[in-house]
C-alpha cells in the first residue's frame, strides 16, 4: 500500500512517500481502504520536534485520522460492517496511508448523504470545537470572541457559539476576515492591528487558539465572571496568564477540553449529524494528495492555509 513515511524529526522535508505491507485486521478490527486523510497541527509539531501525545519508535507512518470505506473484517467483527463509509481515529499513528487496519468499535458512520471529505474535516476539529464550546458555554447575549478563527477548530467555533445567540466576534489576520464574516460572525477582527483587542472588547468568554500576546490581549478585555479556554499555541507559545491574574479579575481559566474516548466518539457523531443537518460547514480549504503530505505540512506551517487541509489518498 502506498504511504508517508516519518524516518526523523524534523522540517516538512522528512515526510517521504512510500509503500508498506497491507495491514491485516486482528480479531475486533476492521481494515479500512482511506480516502482522505486528517492533517491536524500538532502533527506538524510532532513531525518536527516529537512534541504531543502521540508515540512511537521511527520509522513511523504518522498521522490520526483517516475516512473511508470498510473493505474487510477480523474476527468477531460483524460482516456487515463491510461497505460502510466511516471515519476513524488510528490510534495516533498510521493514517498517512492508502489503508489502515483499525478498531471496529472506534468506528464512526457517516450519515447518508454526507460527503467522506466533509466527515473527515469533521473528525477531529468538529470533536474539538464541541467539547470547548460545553466547558464555555456562551449564553444568549455574551460577547465571545474567537482566535485563529479562519482555522479548522475556529471556523466551526463561530458558527456553534453563533448558535447559542451569543454575539461572536472572530479574530484572524487581515487576509482571512472576508471568511470569518462569511461564516456568520458579527464582528471580523484583525488581530494583527495595533490595539485591536482594546477596540473590540470587552469580552464574556475566549476561545484561546492562538496563546501568547494574541491570549494575552483578549485576557485583558474579559469582563468579572468571564471564562478564556486555550486549546491551541499556533504562535508557538502557550498563553503566559496565571491563575493568580485570572482570580483577581474574577475570570476563569480552562485549558483544553477533554472527554473519554466513548464520549470523543460520540461528540464526533454529533459534528457529522449536525453537518449532515446542514447546520455546521467545516471550511476545507486545501487538499494535497497523499504524496504530497511535506507540502501539506509546510502550508499550514506558513500560516497561508484556511480552514482544514486534507490528505487526498483516493
Amino acid at each position: 500500500m502506498r504511504v508517508v513515511w516519518l524516518t526523523q524529526y524534523g522540517d516538512p522535508t522528512v515526510l517521504a512517500p512510500g509503500s508498506a505491507p497491507d495491514p491485516v485486521p486482528s480479531p475486533g478490527q476492521v481494515l479500512v481502504d482511506v480516502a482522505f486523510a486528517n492533517i491536524t497541527f500538532i502533527e506538524t509539531m510532532f513531525r518536527s520536534t516529537g512534541f504531543g501525545p502521540y508515540q512511537g519508535s521511527l520509522p513511523m507512518v504518522p498521522g490520526n485520522g483517516v475516512g473511508g470505506v470498510v473493505s474487510e473484517v477480523g474476527a468477531d467483527v460483524d460482516p456487515s460492517l463491510v461497505g460502510a463509509r466511516v471515519v476513524t481515529s488510528t490510534g495516533g499513528s498510521g493514517a498517512y496511508a492508502s489503508r489502515v487496519a483499525v478498531d471496529a468499535a472506534g468506528l464512526v458512520p457517516v450519515p447518508d448523504g454526507l460527503a467522506l471529505d466533509t466527515a473527515v474535516a469533521l473528525l477531529a476539529d468538529g470533536r474539538t470545537a464541541l467539547l470547548l464550546l460545553r466547558a464555555v458555554g456562551p449564553k444568549p447575549g455574551e460577547r465571545v470572541l474567537v482566535e485563529a478563527a479562519a482555522g479548522g477548530v475556529g471556523t466551526l467555533l463561530v458558527q456553534l457559539a453563533k448558535a447559542t445567540g451569543a454575539t461572536v466576534l472572530g479574530a484572524a489576520g487581515p487576509a482571512k476576515l472576508g471568511l470569518v464574516g462569511s461564516l456568520g460572525a458579527d464582528e471580523a477582527v484583525d488581530y494583527t492591528a495595533p490595539g485591536w483587542a482594546a477596540a473590540a472588547g470587552p469580552f464574556d468568554a475566549v476561545f484561546d487558539g492562538v496563546g501568547g500576546a494574541v491570549a494575552r490581549a483578549a485576557f485583558d478585555q474579559l469582563t468579572r465572571g468571564g471564562r478564556m479556554i486555550s486549546y491551541g499555541l499556533s504562535s508557538g507559545a502557550w498563553s503566559d496568564v496565571t491563575d493568580d491574574e485570572a482570580a483577581a479579575r474574577g475570570v476563569t481559566l480552562l485549558r483544553g477540553a477533554t472527554g473519554t474516548p466513548e464520549e470523543l466518539r460520540a461528540l464526533t457523531a454529533e459534528a457529522l449529524r449536525l453537518a449532515a443537518a446542514g447546520r455546521l460547514r467545516p471550511v476545507i480549504g486545501q487538499r494535497f494528495p497523499l504524496e504530497q503530505a511535506a507540502a501539506a505540512h509546510a502550508a499550514i506551517e506558513s500560516r497561508s492555509t484556511v480552514g482544514k487541509t486534507l490528505l487526498v489518498v483516493d
